[in-house]
C-alpha cells in the first residue's frame, strides 16, 4: 500500500507534487510502498517558509489599539504656531488702486508697491495662505485630494493682529528665480478681512503696515512672475500642492516674526485657532474555515501524524495572509449588503499621502534624497517612526546604492556616504535593513505583495496608523475561533467545523506622514 498524504481523507489519492527535474531527482522513480521497501526514506520534510505578512505583523505587534465600535472615529491635531505665514497676493499702490497677480507692471520708486521702500513708509498688501483654517489642514506634497490653493475657500488667515512684525520676502524683478533675494520688515497697524478683486477672487486679508526695514528688491515675492511655479503654470495659477516647500514655497512666504508695542500701551488683541479635525474608520470581518472527517482526524500519518494540527496551522497562516492583503490593497467602503471594508495602506496613501515617482533605471541617489527631504520636512512631518516597505526591485536598488562604496570602491570603514547601509537586523522576525541618509535612518523591509503592482515603495509612519480589533463587553473579535459539529447529509458522518474569525479595521491619520513611490 502506497503512503499517500491526504489533506481531507486518507482514502483520497492526493500524491505529492513532483519537481519534474527541477531538483536532484524525481519522486516518480519509485513508489514509496513498492514491495515493502523503505528506500532509506528520511524522517524530515523540507518546507518553504516565507515572510508572508510583514505589514500586518508590524501593525498587530506595535500599533494595536482595540475599538468597541465597528465604526470608529478619531481626532487629528495640527498646531498652528509655526503656520503663521501667508503669501502676498496683491497690493494697494500709491494711487490707491488694487493690483493683483502679474496683471500690472510695477512702477519704479512707487512706495505703495514695495519697490525701494524705506523705513517709515506705509504699504498695504493682500495676504492669503494655503491651508484650511478649520483644523489647520495643509497640502500634502503631490497629492491631488483636498488641495488648498493659495487663497482658496476656507483659508483666510486668522492670525494677523495689529502690533505684529511681519517679514515679507522680496524679489529683484518679476521673475520667480529672484524670490527671496532680500526681505522687508513691517509692523501691522490695521487688518481688514475681505475677498481680493483677483479673478477668481481669493480669500485674503488686507494688511496696512509701517515699514521697519525696506527691502532692496523691487517686487513682493510670490505674487508676480510665474505664480508659485518655477515654470509651466499659467498666469493666475496659485496651485501649490505640487511645489517643494523648501525649494519654492518658503521663498514666497511672509512670516510673523514677533511683535512690538509702545510702553504702557495696554493689552494687545488676540486670536484663537481650531487645530482639531476628525475622521472615521470601519472594521472588516475576515473568515477562514476548515473541515475534516473524524476518520481523517483519527488516522496517524507519516511526518506529521496529526493531519488536523497541520491543516489548522496552515489555515492560521492563510488567515493572516488574507488580512495582510486586505490591509495593503483594501479600500474603505460599505456595499449594498451592508458589508464593511476597511481602509488599506496603498489606497489611503495613494489618495492622501505624499506621492513620488521612482524609476530605478533613471532615478539617482540625489533625486531620491530630494524625495526624502520633501517627505520628512519637519514643518509637517517630524516623526521618525517610518517603516519603508518596498518591492523586490526597489529593495535591490536601495542596497546597490547604499552599498556602492563598500562593495565597489574598497573605501575604509571611516568613510560614509549620504545614502549608506549601516546595518541589518531582525525586527519581529523580519529582515530589516538600516540605511542612513542626511534626513535620518530608513528602516527598509521587503514586501513581496508589492511585486507586480504599480507601487514600488510605501513609507508608513507607524505612529499614525493603528490596527483596531473589535473588543467590547467581554467579547474579543481579534482572531477568535468558533468550533462546531455538523452532520453530513445522507452520510451519518460527523465532521468538525472550525471557523477562524477576525473583525478589525485600520485607522489612518496624518496623511502627510505617509508616502508612496510609484
Amino acid at each position: 500500500m502506497a503512503d499517500y498524504l491526504s489533506a481531507i481523507t486518507p482514502s483520497t489519492d492526493l500524491t505529492v507534487a513532483d519537481f519534474d527535474g527541477r531538483g536532484p531527482g524525481t519522486s516518480t522513480n519509485f513508489d514509496t510502498g513498492d514491495i515493502r521497501r523503505k528506500y532509506n526514506f528520511g524522517d524530515k520534510v523540507s518546507e518553504l517558509s516565507i515572510a508572508q505578512d510583514p505589514f500586518f505583523r508590524f501593525v498587530s505587534k506595535v500599533a494595536k489599539k482595540p475599538t468597541d465600535d465597528p465604526q470608529f472615529k478619531w481626532a487629528e491635531k495640527r498646531d498652528s504656531w509655526h503656520k503663521r505665514y501667508a503669501y502676498v497676493m496683491g497690493m494697494v499702490n500709491a494711487s490707491g488702486v488694487d493690483v493683483f497677480g502679474d496683471q500690472q507692471a510695477i512702477a519704479t520708486n512707487d512706495a505703495g508697491t514695495g519697490a525701494n521702500v524705506v523705513a517709515g513708509d506705509t504699504i498695504k498688501v493682500y495676504m492669503a495662505t494655503d491651508y484650511a483654517s478649520q483644523g489647520n489642514i495643509q497640502n500634502v506634497y503631490n497629492s491631488s485630494t483636498d488641495t488648498y490653493n493659495a487663497g482658496a475657500t476656507g483659508t483666510r488667515p486668522a492670525f494677523f493682529l495689529p502690533g505684529q512684525i511681519v517679514k515679507i520676502p522680496m524679489a529683484s524683478d518679476t521673475t520667480v528665480d529672484t524670490w527671496g533675494s532680500s526681505y522687508l520688515i513691517g509692523k501691522v497697524t490695521a487688518v481688514t478681512d475681505g475677498l481680493s478683486k483677483d479673478s477668481p477672487s481669493k480669500e485674503c486679508v488686507l494688511l496696512e503696515m509701517t515699514v521697519v526695514k525696506g527691502g532692496s528688491g523691487g517686487e513682493y515675492a510670490g505674487w508676480v512672475g510665474d505664480n508659485f511655479s518655477p515654470s509651466g503654470d499659467g498666469s493666475g495659477d496659485e496651485a501649490v500642492a505640487d511645489k517643494s516647500i523648501s525649494g519654492r514655497l518658503e521663498l514666497g512666504r511672509s512670516y510673523v516674526v514677533g511683535s512690538a508695542h509702545a510702553e504702557g500701551s495696554g493689552y494687545p488683541e488676540t486670536w484663537k485657532d481650531q487645530p482639531y479635525s476628525t475622521n472615521i474608520g470601519m472594521t472588516q470581518i475576515w473568515k477562514t474555515s476548515m473541515a475534516m472527517t473524524n476518520t481523517a482526524r483519527a488516522t496517524v500519518l507519516k511526518y506529521e501524524p496529526n493531519e488536523w494540527a497541520r491543516v489548522w496551522q496552515n489555515k492560521l497562516i492563510e488567515h493572516k495572509y488574507d488580512i495582510e492583503q486586505s490591509l495593503l490593497f483594501g479600500t474603505q467602503y460599505t456595499d449594498g449588503d451592508n458589508v464593511q471594508y476597511t481602509q488599506g495602506a496603498v489606497d489611503y496613501i495613494t489618495n492622501y499621502g505624499n506621492a513620488f515617482s521612482l524609476a530605478t533605471s533613471t532615478k539617482t541617489a540625489d533625486d531620491f534624497l530630494d524625495d526624502i527631504s520633501n517627505y520628512v520636512d519637519p514643518r509637517y512631518n517630524n516623526s521618525k517612526a517610518t517603516m519603508f516597505f518596498c518591492n523586490t526591485a526597489v529593495y535591490n536598488w536601495l542596497h546597490k546604492l547604499g552599498g556602492y562604496f563598500s562593495n565597489n570602491l574598497n573605501i575604509n570603514s571611516n568613510f560614509s556616504a549620504d545614502l549608506a547601509i549601516t546595518g541589518r537586523k531582525k525586527v519581529l522576525g523580519l529582515d530589516t535593513t538600516n540605511i542612513t541618509t542626511p534626513f535620518g535612518d530608513m528602516n527598509v523591509v521587503r514586501n513581496i505583495h508589492l511585486d507586480g503592482t504599480n507601487v514600488k515603495m510605501l513609507g508608513i509612519n507607524m505612529k499614525y496608523c493603528n490596527y483596531r480589533p473589535l473588543v467590547g463587553n467581554g467579547v474579543n473579535r481579534d482572531t477568535s475561533v468558533y468550533v462546531g459539529v455538523q452532520t453530513l447529509e445522507n452520510s451519518g458522518i460527523d465532521r468538525r467545523v472550525d471557523l477562524i474569525l477576525t473583525e478589525a479595521g485600520m485607522e489612518w491619520s496624518m496623511p502627510e506622514c505617509h508616502a508612496i513611490w510609484t
